[in-house]
């Protein structure tokens, strides 16, 4: 084939976005389709942010479309006489279009690139725009980024003012998914803390349920909503607010008796995952507060190991919230801030306003700098002797339990453990494996609700201390027999395999609440896998496949309308022979594993909570909304 300029493509328009969705919105998977709310949702807060608006809805139509609408300006309807087209045609079918580039328009906005409104709009099957301005209700329709109704004025805004978007995403792009009420609430529930005063409203028409967020604590309540279920060395969150040129800069902070340290940073109102330039920022100004702080109260006497910047963020819950005028992001999904001038402010901000605080609340300094030297001994006493520390706990046996099939390999880089549903999968694991580099740890029945009973009674359950015994880094939590340290981890690959039913299911929601109340630096870390047994064996002739879900067994049936075949259907792992086993779920040639990541540590936490926790009604909510998920044989 030759190449020349007939080989040159030009997507033209917002083709491109279509083309490539990954580059606009992270993927098409579940966060690449909430990440389409997440866009229209931040236009809307930025009205907010200016000053305009006031109130936000988002309503889940029965349709599963979305609406958001706030009670802003209204995008503007003007002509714009170089591109021949009112202004909200523009900004809805042209990349790079928007009011955020003019300084006059925002002081603060998250979207800097122009891009939002118009991917949404390329990605959506149809979209509809309605701007209630100057006293007249206009509306405008798309389709996949083309205008399908141009802008009319349908009406009277009748007093009411603001923008309504309502779209739906094209199932050309991300096939069968659709809105998860859950997800919606979490960021409703996160913008209603970053702006405090805010009110947010959601109406879901799917499910029949309203809720309105509404918080004046601001950060310094997000804080301390995040380390609910924690035992607080105070009562009242820190809040630490100040200035720097043009960057206004907000904290939210406490000082908890555990282990865990939280931190979550947002620039504009949007969660930044990767952190940046104000997290750095904060982290040196932090240290460097304590540390100045604790000299000229004369702290630490000792000759001792000093605390480091990690031992003195032991057991804070933190959140940083900056605004500027011009966020520059790692990317259109604004995983990362880049801005040296955030670096900057947030030192300064927290330098000044952290030294005013620990100066009011000298018992609390007090509290947090002892809590960072026992921290800065038990890490020295650990990288000398790590086995005297862990023996302090009631997991003080370093031997490993019977039941583990431990693997020949001692490098933890090459080493997996499979735990394993029941003693007959377990079998047949151990004889399917690869015993140079896999070892297998079969449990017996569902282990104990750790969100439910709490760490001492978990470390009772014969289950989890195997667990923790063979994985080898110890615990989270509180008290004497806490100790996690991810240089005694044993394996880099930690493997849940459960049957594909809904007890595998709550089996493996229990060992991954498990894993995240008390051992969650192996899923930040991305040590945590999720096996993907098949579902069927398909037989045509000689020939094995294995098929992974019902869609793909029915397409796949299709395929051999006329033809003689088998299907045999797994019911669970120990209905597999060993070869079956390792052919299908543990050869690393052949295996699809899911690894699992911690993306939004709120909405993570308030999922456990909600799924595993003491209340009934939200996880009879969550069954309600997710029942026609479910696969049950029957």
């Amino acid at each position: 084939m030759s190449y020349d300029a007939s080989a040159i493509k030009v997507l033209k328009g917002l083709e491109g976005v279509r083309h490539r969705p990954a580059m606009y919105i992270g993927g098409t998977g579940v966060e690449g389709y909430h990440h389409l709310f997440k866009e229209i949702l931040d236009n809307a807060v930025d009205e907010a942010l200016a000053g305009y608006a006031t109130e936000i809805w988002v309503t889940l139509n029965p349709d599963f479309s979305l609406t958001v609408e706030d009670n802003g300006r209204g995008i503007p309807v003007d002509l714009m006489p170089e591109e021949g087209k009112p202004a909200v045609e523009v900004i809805y079918t042209t990349l790079h279009s928007g009011g955020k580039f003019e300084a006059g328009a925002y002081k603060v906005s998250g979207g800097l690139h122009g891009v939002g409104a118009s991917v949404v709009n390329a990605l959506s099957e149809w979209t509809v725009v309605e701007v209630f301005r100057e006293g007249k209700h206009h509306r405008i329709a798309f389709s996949r980024g083309e205008v399908t109704e141009p802008l009319k004025v349908v009406g009277e805004a009748k007093g009411k003012r603001g923008t309504r978007v309502t779209f739906k995403p094209d199932p050309e792009i991300f096939g069968e998914l659709r809105f998860d009420p859950s997800k919606i609430r979490a960021r409703l529930r996160e913008v209603s803390y970053l702006v405090a005063g805010l009110k947010l409203h959601f109406r879901d028409l799917v499910h029949g349920r309203e809720e309105t967020f509404f918080d004046k604590g601001g950060v310094a309540s997000f804080a301390k909503a995040l380390a609910e279920g924690e035992v607080l060395l105070h009562e009242k969150p820190l809040f630490l607010r100040g200035g720097e040129g043009e960057v206004e800069v907000e904290v939210g902070l406490v000082y908890t008796q555990g282990y865990t340290t939280e931190i979550l940073t947002y620039a504009n109102m949007i969660p930044t995952r990767d952190g940046g330039t104000h997290l750095t920022g904060f982290k040196k100004a932090y240290t460097r507060a304590l540390g100045q702080y604790a000299k000229r109260a004369g702290l630490n006497k000792d000759k001792g190991p000093q605390p480091t910047g990690d031992d003195l963020l032991e057991g804070v819950y933190a959140v940083v919230s900056v605004k500027l005028p011009q966020p520059q992001f790692e990317g259109q999904t604004k995983g990362k801030l880049l801005n040296p001038e955030a670096e900057t402010a947030t030192g300064q901000v927290v330098y000044e306003k952290l030294m005013e605080a620990l100066e009011e609340n000298p018992r609390l300094a007090r509290l947090v700098y002892e809590k960072a030297l026992r921290a800065a001994q038990a890490r020295e006493a650990a990288r000398k002797a790590r086995e005297l520390v862990r023996r302090q706990n009631p997991l003080e046996s370093d031997d490993l339990p019977g039941k583990l099939a431990d693997c020949q390999t001692e490098n933890p880089e090459e080493a997996e453990l499979f735990i394993v549903e029941g003693d007959s999968a377990g079998g047949s694991a151990k004889q399917g494996r690869d015993r140079r580099f896999q070892a297998i740890l079969p449990l017996r029945g569902k282990i104990l609700n750790v969100e439910k009973a709490g760490l001492s009674k978990a470390l009772k359950n014969a289950e989890v201390r195997a667990m923790v015994a063979a994985i080898g880094a110890g615990i989270m939590g509180t008290g004497d027999e806490a100790h996690f340290d991810l240089e005694g981890l044993r394996y880099h690959k930690i493997i849940i395999m459960t049957d594909a039913d809904v007890d595998g299911s709550h089996i493996r929601t229990l060992l991954l609440t498990f894993f995240y109340r008390y051992m969650r630096p192996l899923i930040e870390g991305g040590y945590v896998y999720i096996a993907q047994p098949p579902l069927y064996r398909l037989q045509v002739g000689k020939k094995v496949e294995y098929l992974y879900s019902e869609e793909e067994l029915q397409a796949r049936l299709k395929e051999l309308e006329g033809k003689s075949y088998e299907v045999q259907r797994f019911k669970g792992l120990g209905e597999m022979n060993p070869e079956q086993l390792w052919e299908t779920t543990m050869n690393p040639e052949k295996r699809v594993l899911k690894r699992v990541e911690l993306r939004d540590a709120l909405e993570a936490s308030e999922l456990f909570e909600r799924l595993m926790g003491e209340k009934v009604a939200p996880r009879r909510e969550f069954i309600e909304e997710h029942a026609r998920y479910a696969e049950l044989d029957i």
